[in-house]
């Protein structure tokens, strides 16, 4: 299993939210390149970067992003308001990944195109769910598909990688949703990247042995609850 640190950006600073709220914030520095080398050298998977200002529509930190993918050895996975396939493009020109949410659900033959001009593997689809149900422009309004319909949909597009996130837990250290996690990783050609609610080691045990092919580690990295060596020896 994959760990793979978020680096949340706001205001050019690194935060982290509670449940996708601008409101419920914690800054953690204002230097997102060196928090990026940071989790790099403690021996980081891949990096999850998140433009918290696009996707909320208040800005945008595609220079900040672009910087991190050229400074980084590693692999660079970016999210957050990627919502025309321009953006996505000018992205996939640094990153490895994209995340797309918003966009897959109001555009599906954008990821058909996506596809077609990148390698699939380049192109993640966002089931952000709430009670099941998948939620789109920032976690601020349902999409009107279930989340294993959507799974289902964008798996018949070719997609392979899905970023699954139980918005009610996102944040909160509460740990993570493993019934819709060992449900969704139970559907076959999919790999699931866990996110939301990672408070400990036992939550890493268990996201693994849900099947999850990667974790995202969030709040609980950054308040040092667990760290990046040790969550590493329980994925192997």
């Amino acid at each position: 299993m994959k760990i793979i640190p978020a680096v949340d950006l706001l205001d050019g600073k690194v935060v982290r939210l509670v449940k996708g709220d601008p409101k419920n914030k914690t800054v953690y520095s204002d230097d997102p390149v060196r928090t990026a080398k940071k989790w790099e050298s403690e021996g980081a998977d891949a990096l999850h970067i998140v433009d918290l200002d696009a996707t909320l529509t208040t800005g945008s930190n595609t220079s900040t992003v672009n910087e991190i993918a050229k400074q980084v050895k590693i692999p660079v996975q970016v999210a957050g308001g990627i919502r025309n396939v321009d953006l996505a493009k000018n992205l996939l020109k640094n990153a490895n990944r994209i995340v797309l949410g918003t966009l897959a659900y109001k555009d599906p033959a954008s990821i058909r195109k996506l596809v077609k001009e990148f390698e699939s593997e380049r192109i993640v689809v966002a089931i952000d769910q709430m009670h099941g149900k998948v939620m789109i422009d920032g976690w601020r309004r349902s999409s009107g598909m279930d989340m294993f319909d959507a799974i289902e949909k964008f798996r018949s597009f070719g997609i392979r990688y899905f970023f699954l996130t139980s918005i009610e837990r996102d944040g909160t250290l509460l740990g993570p949703d493993l019934d819709m996690l060992n449900k969704a990783c139970r559907i076959k050609n999919v790999s699931v990247i866990a996110s939301g609610g990672i408070s400990s080691n036992e939550d890493i045990t268990k996201v693994k042995q849900a099947g999850a092919y990667a974790v995202i580690l969030g709040k609980a990295l950054y308040d040092g609850k667990i760290d990046i060596k040790s969550v590493k020896v329980l994925a192997q």
